[in-house]
C-alpha cells in the first residue's frame, strides 16, 4: 500500500512512525521531490547537505533520501550525525539546500525531515513542501520511477567549524567559573554540548559541564526529550538543587531547544530568555528590530523598547517568525516555546547560541540565577494550556461573548486585552481538536482568576 503523504507532512516539516508511515521508500521518493521543487522554483543545486539524529532509523532513511537527490541529478554532502542547528550551520556556510532527519521531541517509534533551502531559509506547506509532497505521491505510485543515478554523496565532518562559529558569536573566555548541569533526554545535545561548551575540539572554557543522559539513545530510557513538558525536568531540577550548580540547561531531541532553570530548580521561562537575548544583541546592533511571538510575556516588547529596540509582533510558529525577521532585517526572534532565532545564524534557530548568551550575561554577573532573571520576569503567566473540545468556532464565540468589554485582535487566535494589564490568548490547534490558552496578569492571583474563568467556559 502507498503511503498516503498528507498524514506525515505536516505544516513545517515530515513527521512520521517508522516503518508505517516514513520508510526508505518514502525517503527516497522526497529526496527526488525536494530537487525538482527547487528546480522549479528557479534554483538549480548541484549539492543537498543532509544529516541525521540519535534515533536509529536515521541513517537508513538518510541513505535513502540521498538515493532519491542523486536519481534526480544532484549531489550530496552527508554530514552524518548531527543537530538540527547544526545541520543549518551546514546549509548556511555551504550556501546549499538540506534535509536533517529527525523527529525533534517525538517518540522513539517516529522520525521526520526538516527541509530548508540555501542559507539554512526554512521550507514549509507555502514554501515548497506541499510540492514536495505532490511530486513524492507521484514517484510512489509509479512503478517506474525507481531509476538510480551515478551514487554522489561526499561525507564531511562539521561539527568543529560548527562550534567555531558558535564561539566566534559569543565570547565565554572571561566569564566567572560556572557549574552547569546539561540534561540533553540521550539527545543531540549529548554529542554538540561538550564540543561546543567543553573541550573536546575547542579550547576549554570557565565552566563545569556535569553531564545527564548524554549517551545518545534514540528509545529515550530516561525521559522524554522534550523540555516544554514539565514532568521532563524533574530529573534536571534535582541534580541542580542536589549538586549546588549555578544553573541548568535542558535540550531537546534534535537540541535546537534549549531551557534553562535557576540555582533553585525553578525554570526560568522562555520570555525572560527572549528579552535578555534581545537586550544583548541591542547593545550590539542598536535601534534593531526583534521577532517575538504574540504569547510572549509583555515583558518582552517592553523591555525591548526601553533597550532602543523596535519591537515587532509575530503569530507563532518558526515559518511566520523567520518571514518576519527577513522582511525587517531582525537581529533576534524569540518564542515562548524556546526557539531562539538569530541573525547571524542564517535567521535559523539555535538553543546552543541562545545558551551561551545566557551563560555569558550571568557569568558576567556576581548574582545568582534568580535574581539575575528577576529583572527580565515582570509578570505571572499561566504557560500554555490545551483543552480538546468538540466545537472549536462554538468555543470561541463563548468566550468572546463573555468578554465584551476586552480589546480583542485576530493576528493569531483571539488576543483578549481585559484591562489592569491582564490579557490572554486563545488559538485553536492546527492538527489537532484543541484550544491553546495563554493568560498573563500583574500577579499570580489575577491570572490564576483569569485563567480559571476562560477554562470554565472553554471546558464547561
Amino acid at each position: 500500500m502507498v503511503t498516503d503523504l498528507s498524514q506525515i507532512i505536516k505544516a513545517y516539516d515530515v513527521r512520521g512512525i517508522v516503518p508505517d508511515q516514513l520508510n526508505e521508500p518514502v525517503a527516497r521518493a522526497l529526496g527526488t521531490a525536494f530537487v525538482e521543487m527547487l528546480r522549479e522554483s528557479g534554483s538549480e543545486p548541484d549539492q543537498i547537505v543532509i544529516a541525521h539524529d540519535m534515533r536509529d532509523s536515521g541513517p537508513g532513511l538518510a541513505a535513502a533520501f540521498a538515493r532519491g537527490v542523486n536519481a534526480a541529478g544532484a549531489g550530496v554532502i552527508n554530514i552524518g550525525l548531527a543537530s538540527t542547528d547544526q545541520l543549518y550551520y551546514a546549509s548556511g556556510s555551504l550556501n546549499l539546500p538540506g534535509a536533517m532527519f529527525t523527529a525533534s521531541h517525538n517518540p522513539a517509534q517516529y522520525n521526520g525531515i526538516k527541509l530548508c533551502r540555501s542559507g539554512a531559509r526554512p521550507v514549509g506547506q507555502d514554501s515548497g513542501l506541499a510540492v514536495v509532497r505532490q511530486r513524492a505521491q507521484k514517484l510512489l505510485g509509479d512503478l517506474n520511477a525507481d531509476a538510480e543515478g551515478p551514487e554522489r554523496v561526499e561525507q564531511r565532518e562539521s561539527l568543529k567549524d560548527y562550534a567555531a562559529h558558535l564561539r566566534s558569536l559569543v565570547d565565554l573566555a572571561g566569564i566567572r567559573q560556572l557549574k552547569v548541569i546539561v540534561d540533553a533526554g540521550n539527545g543531540m545535545g549529548g554529542y554538540t554540548v561538550p564540543a561546543v561548551l567543553g573541550d573536546q575540539v575547542l579550547p576549554a572554557l570557565p565552566l563545569e559541564i556535569v553531564p545527564l543522559f548524554f549517551e545518545l539513545d534514540g528509545s529515550f530510557p530516561n525521559h522524554e526529550a522534550n523540555p516544554l513538558d514539565p514532568k521532563n525536568l524533574v530529573d534536571l531540577q534535582k541534580a541542580v538543587r542536589e549538586q549546588g550548580a549555578d544553573i541548568g540547561l535542558a535540550f531537546d531531541g534534535d537540541a535546537d531547544r534549549c531551557f534553562v532553570v535557576d540555582e533553585k530548580g525553578d525554570p526560568v521561562s522562555p520570555s525572560a530568555i527572549t528579552a535578555l537575548v534581545a537586550s544583548r544583541e541591542l547593545a550590539k546592533f542598536p535601534g534593531s528590530t526583534i521577532i517575538h511571538n504574540l504569547i510572549t510575556s509583555a515583558a518582552v516588547p517592553e523591555i525591548i523598547t526601553e533597550n532602543g529596540g523596535k519591537p515587532v509582533r509575530s503569530r507563532v510558529g518558526h515559518s511566520f517568525i523567520k518571514a518576519e525577521m527577513a522582511a525587517t532585517n531582525a537581529i533576534f526572534g524569540g518564542e515562548h516555546s524556546a526557539h531562539y532565532y538569530f541573525r547571524d545564524f542564517w535567521f535559523a534557530d539555535t538553543g546552543m547560541l541562545a545558551a551561551m548568551h545566557v551563560l555569558a550575561a550571568f557569568g558576567g554577573q556576581d548574582l545568582p540565577l534568580s535574581e539575575f532573571a528577576a529583572e527580565y520576569e515582570r509578570y505571572a503567566a499561566s504557560g500554555e494550556i490545551n483543552s480538546t473540545v468538540t466545537d472549536t468556532p462554538a468555543k470561541i464565540a463563548e468566550v468572546r461573548a463573555a468578554f465584551p468589554q476586552a480589546e480583542v485582535d485576530e493576528l493569531d487566535g483571539l488576543t483578549f486585552q481585559v484591562g489592569d494589564g491582564a490579557w490572554f490568548n486563545l488559538r485553536a490547534s492546527n492538527t489537532e481538536p484543541l484550544l491553546r490558552l495563554n493568560v498573563e496578569a500583574h500577579d499570580a492571583a489575577r491570572m490564576a482568576e483569569l485563567r480559571d474563568e476562560v477554562l470554565a467556559i472553554v471546558r464547561g
